[in-house]
């Protein structure tokens, strides 16, 4: 059974703003950390990262329409300056997956598959790097499902992370795909 098609378009901060406000203060977000943020506290962090020549957020799409946020960063100058040391073709990613009253089993999972698959396309991506909050055991789960391999905690100002890997090598390993 396919889940369907997922696409990707840049954010609107503006025009998206709603949409991601009640993805971001969701229950479910916790590990977003905007639980209390406002609408217009949404649009300014956006409006932030769209004018961020090194950190740019997307919008997932399944079938059309609103499913997931994806941010893709530089590490050197975004979120891990400083915490690790970068080689060439390394890219940080956030995911967030939409609240919904009616999961679809494996859905989150092909999402993240859908994100790797984006950001492999480029073909200067050697190796994708994530730093989720190291109490987050599902999305760790999930990570390694594609590919990741942790490599250490770091102190983030924001929290405690898991500092973790996935070269292209990996995700197409982790996918059942031979070279």
């Amino acid at each position: 059974m396919s889940i369907g098609t997922f696409t990707f378009r840049p954010l609107d901060p503006l025009r998206d703003a709603e949409l991601l406000h009640g993805w971001v203060t969701h229950p479910k977000a916790a590990f977003w950390m905007m639980q209390d943020a406002r609408l217009q506290d949404v649009e300014r962090e956006y409006m932030r990262i769209a004018a961020d020549e090194h950190h740019h957020a997307h919008l997932g799409l399944h079938d059309g329409e609103p499913a997931f946020l994806m941010e893709k960063y530089d590490p050197r100058y975004v979120e891990l300056a400083g915490l690790y040391e970068p080689e060439p073709g390394d890219v940080g990613m956030h995911f967030l997956v939409a609240p919904t009253d009616r999961p679809v089993h494996g859905f989150t999972r092909a999402v993240i598959t859908a994100v790797m698959e984006e950001l492999f396309a480029d073909p200067e991506t050697r190796r994708v790097v994530v730093e989720p909050d190291v109490g987050n055991k599902a999305v760790h789960a999930l990570n390694e499902a594609v590919g990741f391999v942790p490599a250490r905690e770091i102190d983030k100002p924001e929290k405690r992370a898991l500092l973790s890997f996935c070269t292209r090598e990996q995700f197409l390993r982790a996918r059942g795909v031979t070279a």
